[in-house]
């Protein structure tokens, strides 16, 4: 299925509107450097690239890397324990995404705080957890796993803020430079 969908969308999708051309003038290095660093100027896009950074690398590293095994090993949770809290992180970013848009519609210029108050909790919840002798309480493990599917949508608000602090002419350096945030600190940890 996952080929079929490939070779559908080789042949039918296309970056451009219908009589467009696909792609624009070529572009040196030393002009992708020169964007790079203007869009990198603006603090909107500092802001939102340690916000993605901040909130996603701790969700990331324990939901696609080592939370399972830890759950099982160090907390003595079954499997079927383990898979069901990562199926709760799953819900609780579902369930937190449209809260935070609506959040950060509501206040706009106080998007930053919805990114703190999310890793405020989060270092606070791992501090707990992990300053435990033993294993932590099943309701500690909960309450983690709730903060870390909140870490989702808030690192989505720092690409937001990067997004409305660059003209629309740069948005796609901006939105890749804060998405490097999340990424290159969870590549870090490991």
């Amino acid at each position: 299925a996952s080929a079929l969908v490939a070779v559908l969308a080789l042949v039918v999708v296309r970056d451009a509107p219908h009589g467009a051309p696909e792609r624009g003038p070529a572009v040196s290095a030393r002009e992708v450097g020169r964007r790079l660093r203007a869009v990198w100027r603006r603090p909107g896009t500092r802001v939102g690239f340690f916000s993605h950074l901040t909130v996603q690398f701790s969700m990331n590293v324990f939901t696609l890397l080592w939370g399972v095994p830890w759950l099982v090993s160090a907390q003595g949770l079954s499997s079927g324990a383990a898979g069901a809290l990562i199926t709760l992180f799953v819900f609780c970013t579902i369930v937190f995404g449209p809260i935070a848009g609506v959040l950060t519609t509501w206040r706009p210029l106080r998007r930053s705080r919805l990114v703190l108050v999310v890793v405020g909790l989060t270092a606070t919840l791992w501090t707990v957890v992990l300053t435990l002798p033993g294993q932590a309480p099943t309701w500690l493990l909960v309450a983690l796993i709730v903060v870390l599917g909140m870490g989702g949508p808030a690192s989505v608000v720092g690409i937001d803020i990067g997004r409305t602090s660059n003209p629309t002419s740069s948005l796609g350096v901006a939105q890749a430079a804060v998405n490097l945030g999340g990424f290159s600190a969870s590549l870090g940890v490991l």
